[in-house]
């Protein structure tokens, strides 16, 4: 059995960018934890129309970009995400934050806000994540 070694740390600006596909099969890791090519095609069953070369090239892409990690066990080889979620879920939010609103929040929410996207239930679950947010 040989293993690739995974990064130890991982800092913000370490973390690889990912594509929408991509995204499709991280997730699919995450929830997974570990798994074979196999598994995962196995799980976007139904979801993604997708031979299984696609995710194989995907999986390759994202072991190049240092998202996924593999331990070879015989033929097969088992992947697991080398960076987390919720690491990987803010950078993307702040790049695109960046890049649409200059960094700022406030316009984000008022774009949502005031095209009447945002329902009663959401608005209450805003106030009280930034009521929340003033204690910390």
């Amino acid at each position: 059995m040989s293993t690739r070694p995974s990064p130890a740390t991982r800092t913000a600006a370490a973390l690889p960018t990912i594509s929408d596909a991509e995204w499709v099969v991280m997730r699919e890791f995450w929830r997974l934890r570990n798994a074979t090519t196999a598994e995962v095609v196995a799980g976007l069953e139904g979801r993604m129309h997708w031979k299984p070369r696609t995710v194989q090239s995907l999986i390759n892409r994202l072991v190049g970009k240092g998202a996924l990690t593999f331990t070879k066990e015989g033929r097969e080889h088992r992947y697991r995400p080398a960076v987390a979620e919720a690491d990987c879920v803010l950078d993307a939010s702040r790049t695109f934050v960046d890049r649409l609103f200059g960094g700022k929040l406030a316009p984000l929410l008022a774009c949502f806000v005031e095209s009447g996207q945002v329902s009663a239930q959401e608005a209450a679950q805003l106030r009280k994540i930034l009521e929340e947010g003033k204690t910390k």
